[in-house]
């Protein structure tokens, strides 16, 4: 049985809520608390960018919605739902934001004319664990980040700057507590609830598990979360295999370097032969290769 909302973290559900013109006040909404604006600081519209104005993202297995916010000052923001923790993960996101910062120049704009550009990243894995000092510095589950002199600590340069929700850190069970926490239970808990919680009982979060609920989809919608889910699922799998063989391969070089250590050690001559043999040989063959050299003390058995 399918369950009643559609898990929010997937590619086709995050831009069905937040990534589309008839559900936008939802996207200004989550703007608003993440970004922690009140007053006249608030976002009141924004406009989804063309496809041309959009940076170009390789990777497949996120989703990224690219807006302009309309607020006394002007600005532009690139919000992803990012599932999986990909190597380089943190550079990819200031790549993506200072690109989105700097391509504004070839709309022919001078650089007084430039918009601020804000990233805004939610992450459904651990992206600052806890610090293994003490006394270290934790970073929280809503992050901001922006220039800071080293000196004096005066903040500055605030052209670019980027905000992070990291999910793995919600502690608040079913009894979320402000508007943060009841985005983070949004994201963590929908595709697991059959009814509408009190948590999340009142707008916006209500009005995006509408946009969630799986009673709503059409036959071509349920087809197009089906495949998201399946493509996220290939990329854990692909993503555990790659660390695997990562890790077999690492053994396997240590289980060569012993060879040729005992070989030194027992003066079992290692030509070039034998090491096309040893590039050639599995973990079991150079496990059982390294007792017979420590027992017989010979290569040939």
């Amino acid at each position: 049985m399918r369950p009643v909302f559609a898990d929010p973290k997937t590619d086709f559900v995050f831009k069905r809520i937040f990534g589309s013109e008839v559900h936008k006040p939802l996207l200004v909404e989550l703007l608003n608390d993440l970004l922690e604006l009140s007053g006249d600081h608030r976002i009141v519209d924004l406009e989804y960018l063309s496809p041309e104005q959009r940076v170009p993202v390789v990777e497949l297995k996120m989703s990224v919605v690219d807006v302009k916010c309309f607020d006394e000052r002007g600005r532009h923001y690139v919000v992803e739902m990012q599932v999986l923790n990909v190597e380089g993960f943190e550079k990819r996101v200031v790549y993506n934001t200072s690109k989105a910062y700097v391509t504004q120049l070839r709309a022919g704009q001078d650089y007084p004319g430039l918009d601020d550009v804000v990233g805004v990243t939610i992450c459904d894995f651990l992206l600052w664990p806890a610090p293994p000092d003490p006394g270290g510095a934790a970073v929280p589950m809503l992050s901001r980040w922006r220039m800071q002199e080293q000196h004096g600590g005066a903040l500055s340069l605030s052209q670019v700057q980027y905000v992070f929700l990291e999910l793995p850190k919600y502690r608040s069970g079913d009894d979320p507590q402000g508007t943060i926490d009841r985005w983070a239970y949004f994201f963590r808990e929908a595709e697991n609830l059959a009814v509408v919680p009190p948590a999340l009982s009142q707008a916006p979060y209500s009005e995006a598990l509408e946009v969630a609920r799986m009673a709503g989809f059409s036959a071509v919608d349920l087809d197009l979360y089906d495949r998201a889910k399946i493509a996220e699922q290939d990329a854990r799998g692909a993503l555990s295999l790659a660390k695997r063989q990562s890790h077999e391969e690492g053994r396997e070089e240590e289980l060569r370097e012993s060879i040729r250590t005992f070989c030194q050690a027992f003066e079992i001559e290692l030509g070039a032969d034998r090491e096309a043999i040893l590039a050639g040989m599995g973990t079991v063959e150079l496990k059982a290769l390294q007792v017979r050299l420590f027992r017989e003390r010979r290569w040939d058995s």
